[in-house]
């Protein structure tokens, strides 16, 4: 499998090879397996030495721009493993193309999707016995690209580091696939339009991190972010895309600049319109969800994304003011959902879509 990547491949001793985890104690990105996948971009040579390597640390100058200008880009996806052994990704070239799409915002070389997907099937299948097969537990996996020129001065870095480290995971949020409780924010903003909100760089989420403590605070899971401009028309969550079924509409808000494009999002918007569901696009006030929560027309609420995959939302909280959904409880369709990929994602129902991914 190494045979046709232009790789250096370094694999660990087995005397170090790391005491994998109880599976049914893994946490989320605690444990990190024995293999990572390294390699370097620079003006001059471009991508370059490649290698599939021992988890190690980086040894990086002080002036390293990243540390001083924030050019960092990552996504999440995940492998997963059948009762037969065979491992799978779910739309693993979706998240390198968005990654890619990240990369020309963030004055970032793109990647070169083809390779990287070789080389990331090639670190999975060498360290497959770190994908847990307990139930609900998956292999996260975290692509990331990080300026590495030794520079003070606000301008594009000349030499990256692009490397993928993987992570055996139980679920995200400590209530599984329980409802979450979501605390609406209007007092902090995540993103505008025109700016970096539709990207996946590291500087989002250290802005996102004041508003999630205050949440925690006050016994929320998450926060539901507002619009930059009026605060009235609901974006996103910290980690996720949301919607909301009110009356026989899903709904859940469009992808304007401001909002991060999620994957499992796309999947969901393409699963409940095959399905025959009433699904729209728009803009949506949290006046209007407020007001269907007190009509009782708000039947349901969950958050997208690659960590939770369908996370039901059972409360918000907006204004000190509490707003239960559907009386606390997981929805149909969230768990339709739910079910649906995750069966297509560990390959135990069929994949109409050509979204999953086979390694080996």
């Amino acid at each position: 499998m190494l045979e046709d990547l232009e790789i250096i491949l370094k694999k660990v001793g087995d005397d170090q090879k790391k005491e994998k985890p109880d599976q049914n104690k893994l946490g989320f990105g605690v444990h990190f397996t024995d293999h990572m996948f390294l390699m370097k971009w620079s003006y001059e040579d471009g991508w370059h030495d490649a290698e599939i390597c021992p988890y190690k640390n980086f040894s990086l100058d002080p002036a390293s721009m990243i540390f001083h200008y924030g050019q960092a880009i990552f996504e999440g996806m995940k492998a997963y493993k059948d009762k037969n052994g065979q491992i799978y990704l779910f739309r693993p070239e979706d998240n390198f193309e968005r990654m890619n799409q990240s990369a020309a915002r963030m004055c970032m070389p793109r990647l070169p999707v083809e390779s990287v997907m070789k080389a990331l099937k090639a670190m999975l299948y060498l360290d497959r016995d770190w994908i847990p097969t307990a139930e609900g537990a998956t292999l996260y996996i975290r692509p990331t690209m990080i300026a590495v020129e030794p520079m003070l001065g606000v301008r594009p870095a000349k030499e990256y580091y692009f490397y993928i480290i993987a992570s055996p995971v139980g679920a995200y949020y400590p209530e599984g696939f329980n409802p979450t409780k979501i605390y609406v924010s209007d007092k902090y903003v995540r993103a505008v339009r025109g700016g970096v909100g539709n990207v996946k760089t590291c500087g989002n989420y250290a802005a996102s991190l004041a508003a999630s403590e205050e949440a925690k605070k006050a016994g929320y899971t998450q926060v539901l972010w507002l619009d930059a401009v009026e605060r009235k028309y609901v974006e996103e969550v910290g980690t996720s895309n949301i919607f909301f079924v009110i009356g026989d509409e899903l709904i859940t808000p469009p992808l304007e600049g401001s909002i991060l494009g999620g994957i499992t999002r796309n999947s969901v918007l393409r699963l409940t319109q095959d399905w025959g569901c009433n699904v729209s696009e728009r803009k949506i006030t949290i006046d209007e969800v407020i007001e269907a929560s007190k009509s009782g027309s708000l039947k349901e609420v969950f958050a997208t994304g690659t960590a939770a995959v369908i996370s039901p939302v059972g409360e918000l909280c907006y204004k000190d003011e509490k707003y239960p959904i559907n009386g606390g409880k997981a929805g149909e369709l969230a768990q339709r959902l739910f079910d649906e990929i995750q069966a297509i994602q560990n390959g135990s129902k069929e994949d109409p879509y050509k979204w999953v991914v086979r390694v080996g």
